[in-house]
């Protein structure tokens, strides 16, 4: 498995309405290829992380382009691009 983590910031007032965009979003997020697991955290002040778990690194990379296309539709929420890195997991555990 591998996990991109990806931190963001909306702008204040916009946080109300990038969250309905989201969930409008939510069948085009989790039909991603390899798609496990998604989880967007945001404080109050618009910063946020996203955790999206997938099959494999070669299946994140594949899904840039669509992964691109969902974080424009974010454009005039976001306060500046966001920040992605990725990682092997090594531990996925959950009650």
């Amino acid at each position: 498995m591998f996990a991109r983590i990806t931190h963001y910031k909306m702008k204040a007032e916009s946080t109300e309405t990038a969250i309905a965009k989201l969930n409008g979003l939510k069948e085009d997020i989790m039909a991603l290829p390899g798609m496990i697991q998604f989880v967007n955290t945001m404080n109050s002040d618009g910063s946020g992380c996203v955790v999206s778990i997938v099959e494999s690194r070669e299946v994140s990379d594949a899904n840039q382009e669509s992964v691109a296309n969902i974080w424009a539709a974010f454009a005039d929420y976001l306060e500046g691009a966001p920040e992605g890195h990725g990682f092997d997991v090594i531990a996925n555990w959950s009650n």
